[in-house]
């Protein structure tokens, strides 16, 4: 049996911080699947379809990398890709309250379903999607901290 955790968040857009846990994550699953998802009450800057793209060319060489898009509740998809995990990144305490409160319900909902947290590496661990967004509309350098492609993506929206 396959151990296989579904990583969730809208990835808007994705980070280094991000890709670090992913990257981690493989080490320790047979199987890691980004769950990208499409949160209407979320505003964002990207399309579901750019985000899924820029996970896609970073991860495209790695076999134990899937991205799928999330429509349905988390439980539900996690139980029809038959992962037992979900993985969840924590950068500070203040993260840990809510993320807890989300590992509770998630764990009523489908007690099969553990989560995992992990931290960024340390010159990750203060990124956050909504920060590389107000860099890169004020002309600020995020090249240390997103692939090549997002930030293209980034200066391009922001012209």
């Amino acid at each position: 049996m396959s151990l296989i955790a579904v990583y969730p968040g809208t990835f808007d857009p994705i980070t280094n911080g991000h890709t670090d846990l992913v990257n981690r994550g493989v080490k320790i699953f047979d199987k890691v699947i980004i769950a990208v998802a499409e949160n209407p009450a979320k505003n964002t800057l990207f399309s579901i379809s750019e985000r899924i793209g820029f996970i896609e060319k970073i991860f495209h060489n790695n076999a134990k990398v899937e991205i799928y898009s999330l429509k349905k509740l988390l439980v539900q998809f996690t139980n029809d890709h038959e992962a037992t995990v979900i993985l969840r990144g924590l950068r500070a305490v203040s993260d840990f309250e809510y993320e807890v409160q989300l590992a509770s319900m998630n764990r009523t909902l489908d007690p099969s379903i553990e989560s995992v947290f992990m931290s960024p590496g340390e010159e990750f661990s203060f990124l956050s999607s909504s920060i590389i967004k107000e860099i890169a509309k004020n002309n600020g350098n995020i090249s240390k901290f997103v692939h090549k492609d997002v930030e293209s993506a980034l200066k391009h929206k922001f012209k």
